[in-house]
């Protein structure tokens, strides 16, 4: 049975400047994943909410889908 997760994770930079991910966060729903976002880029250099849909019992899962993004992120540390 599928089920969709909405995900909110944050973006600091290191020492060299790079953008990194932050832990991952899960949401409620899709409103609440976008708020949480934008409230975490206000203390971090950026903020990314997306949503993810599958099957948890099989481990099959379709690619993310982003919902919203605030300040610098970088999409693909989150696949990293």
């Amino acid at each position: 049975m599928p089920v969709t997760y909405y995900v909110v994770v944050y973006f600091d930079r290191d020492e060299e400047d790079n953008l990194k991910a932050g832990e991952a966060r899960e949401a409620t729903n899709a409103a609440a994943a976008e708020r949480a976002a934008r409230a975490l880029a206000a203390q971090h250099a950026g903020a990314v909410a997306f949503s993810r849909t599958g099957d948890p019992a099989t481990g099959d899962f379709r690619d993310g889908a982003v919902l919203a993004q605030f300040g610098d992120v970088d999409l693909d540390a989150l696949s990293a």
